[in-house]
C-alpha cells in the first residue's frame, strides 16, 4: 500500500502543525504543509487543521480563518478533514460541522490531560482552550465520536468530538498529537490516528 499523502494547513497563529507532522511521520505518512493563502489543488488522503490561534483568535476562534483560500477550497466529500482544536472551531464556523465551540462553561482556559470515551474504551489526551465548549441544537448520536467522562467545559452531551461521515469532516477538542511519544507520557492519541487512518 502506497503511503498516505497527508496536507497540513498552517495559519498565521497555528502552533500545533510541528506536532501534527510528526504524529504523522510517527505512521510512515507522506506529510506537507499548505499555507492558508493558498488554493487547495493538490490530491490529499487527509487534510489536518491543527490547533492553534489562527489568526490571534482575533474577533472570535476561527472566525477570520474560515475565510482563508485553503479552507474554501476545502476537497469535502474527497479527502478526509480533520480539524484538531483550533481546527474544530474553524471547521463549525466554516460551517462544515455543525454546532459552535462556545467560552467554557467556567469562562477559563482549561489546560490539563483528559478523560475521555472513544471508540467503547476510556482513552486520556491533552485539552488545551478557552472556546472549547461545544452547543448544539440538534446533533445525530451517530455523529459523535468522543466524550468527556468529567465533562470538562461545559459541552452538550459532554461532547469532545464529532464526525460528520457524509461529508467525511471530523472535529475535536483534545489533542491526539500530544499524545504519540512514549518520551511525553502518553500514547493513546495513537488510537486516535489510527482510527484516522481506517477511514480513509
Amino acid at each position: 500500500m502506497s503511503k498516505l499523502k497527508v496536507g497540513i494547513i498552517v495559519f498565521l497563529g497555528t502552533n500545533c502543525e510541528l506536532d501534527t507532522k510528526r504524529a504523522c511521520e510517527f505512521f510512515g505518512w507522506d506529510v506537507e504543509y499548505i499555507w492558508h493563502n493558498d488554493k487547495i489543488k493538490k490530491k490529499y488522503d487527509l487534510i489536518f487543521i491543527p490547533g492553534g490561534f489562527s489568526y490571534g483568535d482575533h474577533i472570535s476562534s476561527g472566525r477570520i480563518a474560515k475565510l482563508s483560500p485553503a479552507v474554501k477550497s476545502l476537497p469535502v466529500g474527497k479527502s478526509l478533514i480533520v480539524g484538531i482544536c483550533n481546527g474544530f472551531q474553524i471547521l463549525c464556523e466554516a460551517k462544515l460541522l455543525s454546532g459552535a465551540l462556545i467560552d467554557n462553561q467556567n469562562i477559563k482556559f482549561i489546560s490539563k490531560v483528559a478523560d475521555l470515551n472513544f471508540k467503547g474504551e476510556k482513552i486520556s489526551l491533552p485539552i488545551a482552550h478557552h472556546q472549547g465548549n461545544y452547543f448544539c441544537k440538534n446533533i445525530d448520536e451517530k455523529q459523535i465520536l468522543m466524550t468527556y467522562q468529567n465533562n470538562e467545559n461545559g459541552s452538550d452531551m459532554s461532547i469532545a468530538g464529532i464526525y460528520d461521515r457524509k461529508n467525511r469532516i471530523i472535529g475535536m477538542m483534545p489533542h491526539p498529537e500530544r499524545a504519540i511519544y512514549e518520551e511525553l507520557g502518553l500514547t493513546d492519541g495513537r488510537k486516535v490516528f489510527e482510527f484516522v487512518k481506517n477511514e480513509i
